[in-house]
C-alpha cells in the first residue's frame, strides 16, 4: 500500500511540506527558536520610587498677621487766601519741607496799608474828641455845684463823653481789623510738614468772593496707616491676643512698604472703629508710625504686620508637602516599613513664612514626604531619603557623568512635582 502524499505540499513553490509525525515537535521547536524565543526576556521589577522626606519636629512659632492699607497724614492743611488781593510773591519750593511760621506767599499790601493808615487816623480823631469831652465834664462839674453853670450843659458834656468813648472803641476795632487784613497779606505755614504744588501763579487775583486755595501742607512725622480688617481676622487676632492677657489694639505693628522693605520704626494702633461695616464685614483701623527720615508720603500703599503672641510646641511643615482636596489638607506619611499613606491634617489659617502650622493629624518624630508626592501610591513602598542624602547622590552623579546608575538615581531623587 502506498503512503498518501499531498502534492500541494511537495511543490517547490509551496510553503507547506509534509512531515512525518515524529518530526513535528523538533520542527516546531526549531521554528520557535528562529522567531520569538530569542526576544523573550525575564520580567524586570521596578525599584520603589525615591522621595525626599523630613522628620516632624515641634517648634515655637512667632505668629503674625498682615493687613493691607494706605498711608495718610494726620493733618492735611489747605493754605488759602483770607483777603482779596493780587499775588506778589511765592516764597517756597514745591514739594519741599516747611516749618511752622515759614513765609509761603505774599499778597499786594498797598490797599491794606492805606486802610490801616485811615483806621489809625480815625482812632486818633476819636481819642482827641474823647479828651475834649473829659475836659468839658471836668470844667462844668464845679461850676454846676457853685450854681455858675446850668445842669443842662453838664449833662450834655457827659453824654458827649460817653459817645466819644464808644467812638474810640469803634476806631480801635477798625484798626485791629486793618492790621489783621494787612497781616493776611503775608501767608505763613500753619504747621511743619511737606508742601505740595502751588495752585495759583504770581499776579493772580485771590480771595475774591471766597478763600482761594493756594497750596496744601501734609504733616509727615508721625504718619498714619489706615486699613480695613475683616471681621474674621479681627476675631482671630483678638482671641490670640487674649491668650497673652492683651488686646489687639495693644499689639506691636511693623510697616511693610510697597518694595518689600520694612520701615525702621515700629508703630502702634491708635484707633479701631466701634462698628463693623455691614456691606464689607470689615472694621476700619488706624496705626501710627514715627517717620523722622520723612520717607513716607500720603497715598502710599503698604502693609502692616501685627505680631501675635508666640505659640509654643507647634508642628510646622512646608506648604509644598500639603495636598488640598475639596478644601481639606493631606500629607503623605512614611511608616517604619517605608510605605506611604495619605493622612488628613488640620492646618491653622496663619502661615509662618513658607510653612504651615499643623494643629491635628501629625505627631513629632513622624516622617512626611516633601518632594516626589506625585510618585506615591497608597500603601506602596518608597525609598525615603533626606535632603542631605539626595544632595550627596546628586553630587555623585555630577562627579561621574558616565555612570548610568548614579545618573538614574539622581534624576529620580531630584524630580519635582
Amino acid at each position: 500500500m502506498k503512503p498518501f502524499v499531498d502534492h500541494a505540499m511537495t511543490r517547490p513553490d509551496s510553503r507547506f511540506y509534509f512531515l512525518p509525525p515524529g518530526g513535528c515537535i523538533a520542527a516546531a521547536c526549531l521554528s520557535l527558536g528562529m522567531t520569538g524565543c530569542d526576544r523573550a526576556t525575564a520580567p524586570v521589577s521596578m525599584p520603589p520610587p525615591v522621595v525626599q522626606v523630613m522628620e516632624v519636629t515641634k517648634k515655637d512659632v512667632e505668629r503674625s498677621t498682615t493687613f493691607i492699607g494706605q498711608i495718610d497724614s494726620p493733618q492735611n492743611v489747605e493754605v488759602r487766601a483770607r483777603v482779596e488781593s493780587f499775588l506778589d510773591k511765592i516764597a517756597f519750593t514745591e514739594g519741599s519741607e516747611v516749618k511752622a511760621g515759614d513765609l509761603l506767599f505774599e499778597l499786594d499790601k498797598k490797599p491794606y496799608e492805606q486802610k490801616l493808615a485811615a483806621a489809625q487816623a480815625r482812632l486818633a480823631e476819636a481819642r482827641a474828641a474823647l479828651e475834649k469831652s473829659k475836659l468839658d465834664v471836668s470844667r462844668l462839674t464845679p461850676l454846676v455845684d457853685q450854681g455858675a453853670a446850668p445842669q443842662r450843659e453838664l449833662d450834655t458834656a457827659k453824654t458827649s463823653l460817653e459817645v466819644n468813648q464808644a467812638s474810640v472803641q469803634s476806631a480801635e476795632a477798625e484798626l485791629k481789623s486793618a492790621e489783621l487784613d494787612l497781616g493776611y497779606c503775608e501767608i505763613r505755614a500753619p504747621l511743619a510738614g511737606r508742601i505740595g504744588a502751588k495752585e495759583v501763579s504770581i499776579g493772580s487775583l485771590v480771595g475774591k468772593g471766597e478763600p482761594t486755595l493756594l497750596a496744601t501742607i501734609s504733616q509727615v512725622d508721625p504718619i498714619w496707616f489706615y486699613c480695613y480688617i475683616s471681621e474674621v481676622d479681627f476675631l482671630h487676632a483678638e482671641r490670640l491676643a487674649s491668650e497673652a492677657g492683651r488686646k489687639m489694639g495693644e499689639l506691636p505693628v511693623s510697616l511693610i512698604l510697597a518694595d518689600g522693605t520694612e520701615h525702621p520704626e515700629k508703630g502702634k494702633w491708635v484707633f479701631i472703629d466701634r462698628v463693623v461695616d455691614a456691606t464689607t464685614a470689615t472694621i476700619r483701623a488706624r496705626a501710627e508710625f514715627p517717620d523722622p527720615g520723612k520717607l513716607l508720603r500720603p497715598g502710599m500703599f503698604a502693609r502692616v504686620r501685627v505680631s501675635l503672641p508666640t505659640q509654643e510646641g507647634n508642628i510646622l511643615v512646608p506648604e509644598r508637602a500639603l495636598t488640598e482636596i475639596q478644601g481639606r489638607h493631606f500629607v503623605w506619611v512614611i511608616d517604619a516599613e517605608s510605605k506611604a499613606s495619605q493622612r488628613p491634617v488640620e492646618v491653622a489659617p496663619i502661615r509662618v513664612g513658607s510653612e504651615a502650622v499643623v494643629l491635628k493629624g501629625l505627631e513629632e518624630g513622624e516622617r512626611i514626604v516633601v518632594e516626589g508626592v506625585h510618585k506615591l501610591r497608597e500603601g506602596a513602598p518608597v525609598q525615603a531619603k533626606s535632603a542631605k542624602e539626595i544632595a550627596a547622590l546628586t553630587a555623585a552623579a555630577s562627579a561621574h557623568p558616565g555612570d548610568d546608575k548614579h545618573r538614574t538615581e539622581a534624576k529620580s531623587e531630584t524630580a519635582k512635582e
